[in-house]
């Protein structure tokens, strides 16, 4: 992109014209095998149309990199689930915060920040009011008093509405609850554990580094933490939670879910967010051989996401706005600097090398962790 390209778009005007704009684009060109890899995909410049009646032109900022994007990166998705992405196209169904900088659109205007799901690319047309990820990535307009425009893609976006749909409502959280959360260092997981601590749960959070641990404890504030690398599973479960656990909030599936069940209590509930232990698997990963407990326990296991519940979008976003302002809840960000590390990021995150939310910050060049309180 050209000097003046790039001026016009940061000033909020639009191009002229007689002017093409050019945008880079991360475009998948194979299926990963196992980990992912930088040579899973390319960059691309191509030049982006002039938004119709309707559209809106969006430069993006900060797009979002999430562990369930594996899930789109291969043949074919999982029945129910967003579909794959097509090979040597851009890799729409990705969630971004930019600004607009044309508006053909009642309600949007030049200057407005805003989430669509068009991301992984500079800039990107975005029709107004057509549905995106099952409406969780609609173009919306968003308050920036309340929070940085990035942490509309972690607490006050999706990351936020799956923490608190599958707490409040897939899991039916109640008075006196004690809460598992695995992955409890990452982008889901971090803000259900703060999320039952700020409403007086016994929380106890698991992660794969013992620095992750510490974070739990020391930042985020929760009762018990372990590193489930350090032992057997059920064995440093039961040390975290001697007398088992009501809730379980599952992030990870295969052996967590399996030592959920055994320490769950009578009547107690499991609410479903991902299985990242399936996600990248190159054979099928070990899972409960317990399930019988859900019978003799009277268990509830409910699978949910974030799409299912877009009704709760403004009551979450009033009330984590409220606990952000309030210093209550914490939003830890590891952020990659410059779109063509996108893949890069999305491959230390299955590896488990983030904390708290992953993004990639457009344009850049570093790597780094930032806390957004």
């Amino acid at each position: 992109m050209d000097d003046q390209m790039h001026t016009l778009a940061e000033s909020g005007q639009a191009p002229r014209e007689d002017t093409a704009m050019i945008s880079r684009e991360v475009w998948p060109v194979t299926y990963p095998r196992g980990e992912v890899r930088a040579s899973d995909f390319r960059v691309v410049e191509v030049e982006v149309r002039r938004p119709r009646p309707g559209e809106v032109l969006v430069r993006n900022t900060w797009t979002s990199v999430d562990a369930a994007l594996r899930l789109r990166l291969r043949e074919t998705a999982p029945p129910g689930y967003f579909p794959a992405f097509p090979l040597e196209e851009p890799m729409d169904g990705i969630m971004t915060v930019g600004e607009v900088v044309e508006s053909r659109a009642d309600g949007f205007s030049p200057g407005d920040m805003v989430w669509h799901a068009s991301g992984w690319r500079d800039y990107a047309v975005v029709e107004a009011g057509r549905q995106a990820l099952g409406g969780v990535g609609t173009l919306t307009k968003l308050d920036v008093d309340v929070a940085p425009p990035q942490a509309h893609l972690g607490a006050l976006g999706a990351n936020g509405l799956t923490a608190y749909a599958g707490l409040f409502h897939a899991a039916g959280l109640r008075d006196g609850d004690v809460v598992w959360v695995s992955a409890a260092a990452g982008a889901v997981g971090s803000l259900a554990a703060q999320m039952a601590k700020i409403r007086g749960h016994r929380v106890i959070g698991s992660a794969g580094s013992d620095e992750k641990v510490r974070y739990l404890l020391e930042e985020l504030g929760l009762d018990a933490a372990f590193n489930y690398k350090r032992g057997p599973l059920p064995d440093l479960l039961r040390e975290a939670a001697p007398d088992g656990i009501d809730v379980y909030f599952d992030n990870v599936g295969g052996d967590h879910l399996e030592a959920a069940l055994g320490a769950l209590r009578r009547s107690g509930r499991v609410a479903i967010c991902g299985m990242i232990s399936e996600y990248a698997a190159k054979e099928p990963p070990h899972g409960p051989g317990n399930l019988m407990l859900a019978v003799t326990k009277g268990l509830t296991i409910r699978g949910f996401r974030a799409s299912g519940h877009t009704r709760l979008l403004p009551e979450m976003r009033r009330q984590v706005g409220a606990w952000v302002r309030e210093g209550r809840l914490h939003c830890r960000e590891t952020i990659v600097d410059g779109l063509p590390q996108a893949p890069l990021a999305l491959a230390g995150l299955l590896r488990g090398d983030n904390t708290g939310k992953t993004l990639v910050r457009i344009d850049g060049g570093t790597h780094r962790e930032n806390t957004v309180d």
